[in-house]
Order: structure tokens, then C-alpha cells, then sequence
């Protein structure tokens, strides 16, 4: 239907998380009417994306390495004043950038990359479950100074985040370390990226 090089780039993009072949076919029309100038821009980003940022070692965060190039810990795992006793175990890096704006946990984070549709063996691979479990037993193995005592679970209040945290509450219930769930004032079937301050902050407060 399309041409070979239009094609190509529908189907890359159409890889996209919540991208279909209609808003990625958008995206490549819109790329071929941009002046040459901002589609070199828009090539350079790219570029510097894998150039510029690295993950963190610790807790999959990515962070920008141009003023640290040897770091291999984020900024938060950096920072000596975070409480390094609670871990607060979340879905998505935009999730961690959410519950960072709302200024109120101060501990540390690990992303798990993603969540379970179902309890499959192939699903459960998908997530980072192993290196979770890896993380709490010997976080000085990581190059991290860490002794945690609170396991908090902050996965979304989806269908998919409530049998993702059921799986990691039952994957370190042999850490015999607590484990609290966020509170139930966040919507059932909402985004922690989309709650607002106040219903996230009393969320954490809230947590059990």
C-alpha cells in the first residue's frame, strides 16, 4: 500500500507501546513534511538518546550521563540522604517520575519493566522479578549501601498491575521483610502517571 521506506518506518513505529498502525502511518507523514533542518534535529536526538543515557545499575532508571560519564547509578540511588530502607517497587519509569513530583517518599525505587497479562511462564520472564529478589538479598553486591525494611508495591490499580503485585508479594514473602500496598485512593483502573499530587501523596500514605 505504502512505498518500501514508508512501510518500514510504520512498522517500527507501530512497535511503539500503545501506537497502532494508524498513529504510526501519522507519525512518518508528519516526519516527511518537516523542513530538512528539524528532521536532522529529530535524527540527532535519536542518536543522542543511546549516546546520552545510560541505565541504572541498581534500579533500571535511566539517567544522563553527560555530567557523570563513569556513573553507573542514577541520581537517586546517588543521593546519600534517600532512605535507604524502603524500596518502592514500580511498573514504568514514567510511574517512578510521578510518584517523584509529589515530593513526598524519599527512599529508593526499581523499575520491574513492565506488568503480567496472566500468571504464564513466558509473562513472568518478561519482568525483572529475579533481579528484584537479587537486589533486596544483597543490594552491597550492586555497589549500593542499602538495608531495607520496607518492600513498598506501587504497580498501577489495573487488572494487570493487581496480579503483577500479587506475584512480587508472593515472590519475597521468604524476605520476611514488610510489604505494603499504595492505598485505595488512586482509581481502580488508573495510571499513577495520571493521578493528581494530593490522590497519589495520600495514596503513599495511606499504603497497608
Amino acid at each position: 500500500m505504502y512505498p518500501p521506506v514508508i512501510q518500514k518506518l510504520i512498522d517500527l513505529f507501530s512497535k511503539f507501546p500503545t501506537v497502532g498502525p494508524r498513529t504510526a502511518a501519522r507519525f512518518v507523514f508528519y516526519l516527511t513534511k518537516l523542513p530538512q533542518d528539524e528532521l536532522e534535529k529529530f535524527l540527532d536526538s535519536i542518536i543522542n538518546l543511546r549516546k546520552a543515557i545510560r541505565v541504572c545499575s541498581f534500579c533500571f532508571n535511566p539517567f544522563d550521563t553527560s555530567t557523570a560519564p563513569e556513573e553507573s547509578f542514577c541520581p537517586i540511588c546517588q543521593n546519600a540522604s534517600r532512605n535507604r530502607t524502603l524500596l518502592c517497587v514500580v511498573e514504568k519509569e514514567s510511574d517512578l517520575t510521578a510518584i517523584e513530583e509529589i515530593k513526598r517518599y524519599k527512599g529508593l525505587y526499581f523499575i520491574l519493566g513492565g506488568t503480567l497479562s496472566g500468571l504464564k511462564k513466558e509473562d513472568v520472564k518478561k519482568l525483572r522479578v529475579k533481579e528484584l529478589k537479587e537486589r533486596i538479598k544483597e543490594p552491597q553486591k550492586f555497589g549500593l549501601n542499602a538495608d531495607f525494611k520496607e518492600i513498598i508495591i506501587a504497580t498501577n490499580p489495573t487488572t494487570e498491575g493487581e496480579v503483577t503485585a500479587l506475584l512480587i508479594e508472593r515472590e519475597l514473602k521468604p524476605f520476611n521483610i514488610k510489604i505494603t500496598r499504595l492505598g485505595r485512593g488512586l482509581p481502580v483502573g488508573g495510571e499513577l502517571e495520571y493521578a493528581d499530587e494530593d490522590t497519589l501523596g495520600s495514596a503513599f500514605e495511606g499504603r497497608k
